[in-house]
């Protein structure tokens, strides 16, 4: 995963210096990947695409044929999903919902809304009282946060639930939205079932030891309130590793775990929502070697970007993989600077030592102008880094096998 496939590599390097820094998304990776992803999962098990972890049209596009559904957590995700890919189900989640996103969201026929708050939930029954036509019924899921932080979460990168968090409902107020819900306190809402993602960056046996409890406390909290449980969405959070980025997220034996979940409970469907797990790997982070230098004994090369570009390095603290390009053009008229040192970070334009790419990088010989793909760069990369910090151009987008 951290060499690109020739189609990339040769885009990378027909690429215009002012084209760079560059994105490029290989969308046939993408719908073969998610093509596998889907086939791994069983009958019974809905599959939603994160949007946040990469929203770009093309990829929403190129994953239609595989998901569901897609699940925003926004009124400009709502609107841009709706848009790029029209009349797809979607679900609307996440904390701090303003009323116009849920008037958004109500107007767009959002087919399942996850509930945070009880706040969130009353402002959502007035709402929907005004715009719901009579006889039919909004679908809400309770985000519950569980108290699953032992042996389920171990190993998370990213907890987001188990522990004080903004996220979700407590237990004590699930009981109570699920209590109101099922009282038919509000006719045109119908309480389907519960939602919890509670971390990320887990393998499959964690996640579905997760899932296995989740599916338990929903059952239980059905039970009291004397509701269907129709549905159960576990969330994603599938391990993408940096550090060994070949090593894949066990899909089969995750599928076939959630096969046995939905075989002990009949009529209910589960519904999960990778992001990263799906899209990481489609894509590539290019630039060049602006300069390469020595300090204090070790080599150092500055490319053109930056985290502000790609922040996933620094704000998780890892390297990120790449593969060195070596690129002969040098229509300069001053000599090209190389390094003859075994190992070379890799860091950004930015006025902070926290720009940094990677580290120690195998890279003997390397030269200005020589080019960098950086893998995994298809989540949580260029959506999520800070682009104006100190105004550099934005990277260009290219998207392979349309």
């Amino acid at each position: 995963m951290t060499t690109p496939t020739d189609s990339v590599k040769d885009r990378i390097l027909s690429l215009d210096p002012a084209d760079l820094p560059a994105y490029v998304y290989d969308l046939a990776a993408l719908r073969e990947h998610a093509a596998s992803v889907r086939a791994a999962l069983p009958a019974g098990v809905e599959l939603y695409y994160a949007a946040k972890a990469n929203p770009e049209a093309e990829l929403l596009a190129a994953l239609g044929p595989y998901v569901d559904g897609y699940e925003v957590s926004s009124g400009g995700e709502l609107a841009h999903v709706a848009k790029a890919v029209p009349g797809r189900p979607l679900a609307f989640g996440g904390p701090g919902k303003t009323p116009a996103e849920l008037a958004a969201a109500l107007e767009a026929g959002v087919a399942r809304h996850h509930v945070e708050s009880l706040h969130d939930l009353r402002v959502l029954a007035t709402l929907s009282a005004r715009s719901t036509a009579p006889g039919s019924r909004i679908g809400i899921l309770l985000r519950v946060n569980l108290p699953l932080a032992g042996s389920c979460l171990a190993g998370s990168s990213l907890a987001m639930g188990g522990r004080p968090t903004p996220f979700g409902l407590d237990p004590a107020d699930a009981e109570t939205a699920a209590s109101l819900l099922s009282a038919d306190t509000w006719p045109h809402l119908e309480l389907l079932g519960v939602h919890a993602h509670l971390a990320s960056g887990l393998e499959a046996a964690a996640l579905l030891a997760a899932a296995e409890s989740i599916v338990t406390w929903s059952k239980a909290l059905s039970a009291r309130h004397g509701f269907a449980l129709r549905e159960v969405n576990v969330g994603g959070g599938m391990h993408v590793s940096y550090a060994a980025p070949d090593v894949l997220f066990d899909w089969q034996a995750y599928g076939e775990g959630l096969a046995r979940i939905t075989a002990a409970h009949p009529g209910l469907t589960l519904r999960i929502e990778p992001g990263r797990a799906l899209t990481a790997y489609c894509g590539w982070y290019a630039t060049e070697v602006l300069d390469v230098k020595d300090s204090h004994g070790e080599a150092f090369a500055v490319v053109r970007g930056g985290t502000h570009h790609l922040r996933t390095p620094a704000t998780k603290g890892h390297d990120q993989p790449c593969s060195v390009l070596p690129y002969e053009p040098w229509p300069r008229p001053w000599p090209r600077p190389a390094t003859d040192r075994p190992e070379t970070t890799l860091t950004g334009q930015l006025c902070t030592p926290k720009d940094l790419l990677a580290r120690n990088v195998p890279a003997p010989g390397l030269r200005a102008g020589d080019r960098v793909a950086f893998a995994l760069a298809g989540a949580y990369a260029w959506n999520i880094s800070h682009h104006d910090f100190l105004m550099h151009p934005h990277p260009t987008h290219h998207f392979l096998n349309a």
